[in-house]
């Protein structure tokens, strides 16, 4: 029998070191190029936008932030990653996380289908093997083990946790807040908090949600009113529109800066402990995402990032490592 879409329930919201203050983490989902309106495919995958990490890398070491690598297996076994960002990572300029793709991770005993992309959907055991093989590749790549993880499709179910503490991560990062991806199978995250909580008891593995604002006059009554929205053809486009409502990922893709830095002003007026950035490393060569399409895309890409910094810095929230997240959270 289906146990429905997954739903995770918040714990006890996780509380930070007085001195801690407003931190922003900036997550990279590091994964393999693929047409992203094509069927998934264990093979035929493209890497060529990997050498070009380390100038992403060195942008954000100019602005003073340690990015975070979510990487999958593809990125993890291909020798370039490590000729990247080996030396920042080595040096604690960058953290690597664990992002699982379950379609291009190996053991390869599901069948290729959109329900068994999101890993939570998988036998346990088999999401397990797929996550310890990754997690070992990680390791063999850097020499450190990985403390944060990050579903593909942000696809976390029922026994993720349980996969989780066979490795060293202390962080999932799997939660978008305020998205719904059960029509696809995947789980369901509307109305779920973006401030960190503990998953399963305080002082165990923490749940640090990517960072999601609503924005305009009605933002107050986002959460059951843009559900309500989505079942109305075009209501939630006109809400937009009007200034009334619209809901925001902190991410360049497909997120114009002027609403970005609203929703982001939001998260800090809302006392966010950490804001999470995200977005994914194939668009730092254009043609590889259907945002980044050409060299102006990328152009207003890395300025979206340099505004968004520069904000930041001007309301006084401070770049965040991973290790940092970990060592503030108090139980």
């Amino acid at each position: 029998m289906s146990r429905g879409p997954f739903r995770p329930r918040p714990g006890p919201p996780v509380r930070f070191a007085r001195d801690f203050g407003q931190r922003f983490l900036v997550t990279v989902d590091t994964e393999e190029e693929f047409d992203w309106g094509q069927p998934f495919a264990r093979t035929g995958y493209g890497l060529s936008h990997v050498p070009h990490l380390a100038a992403f890398q060195s942008f954000c070491e100019s602005h003073g932030v340690a990015p975070t690598y979510l990487i999958d297996h593809p990125v993890a076994t291909d020798s370039a990653i490590r000729t990247a960002l080996g030396d920042a990572v080595a040096a604690g300029r960058a953290d690597i996380g664990v992002q699982l793709h379950p379609w291009v991770s190996p053991p390869h005993g599901e069948t290729l289908s959109v329900h068994n992309s999101f890993a939570g959907n998988l036998p346990p055991e088999l999401e397990q093997a797929k996550l310890c093989a990754l997690n070992q590749a990680l390791v063999d790549a850097f020499g450190t083990a990985p403390l944060i993880y990050r579903a593909g499709r942000y696809g976390i179910g029922h026994a993720s946790t349980d996969a989780l503490a066979h490795t060293d991560i202390a962080i999932d990062t799997s939660v978008r807040s305020h998205f719904d991806y059960s029509a696809q199978g995947g789980p369901d995250f509307t109305g779920l908090p973006v401030r960190p909580w503990w998953v399963d008891r305080p002082g165990g593995l923490i749940e640090l949600p990517l960072t999601t604002m609503f924005t305009g006059t009605l933002r107050r009554w986002g959460g059951p009113l843009f559900r309500h929205a989505e079942r109305i053809p075009h209501l939630r486009g006109a809400l937009a529109r009007m200034g009334l409502l619209n809901r925001v990922p902190l991410t360049p893709e497909g997120v114009p800066l002027p609403e970005a830095l609203r929703a982001l002003d939001h998260a800090i007026d809302d006392g966010v402990p950490v804001i999470v950035f995200s977005f994914h490393s194939p668009s730092l060569v254009p043609g590889h995402t259907p945002y980044v399409r050409t060299n102006e895309d990328l152009a207003a890409m890395m300025q979206w990032w340099e505004a968004a910094f520069a904000h930041c810095a001007s309301r006084g929230v401070r770049p965040v490592r991973v290790p940092e997240i970990i060592a503030a959270a108090s139980t």
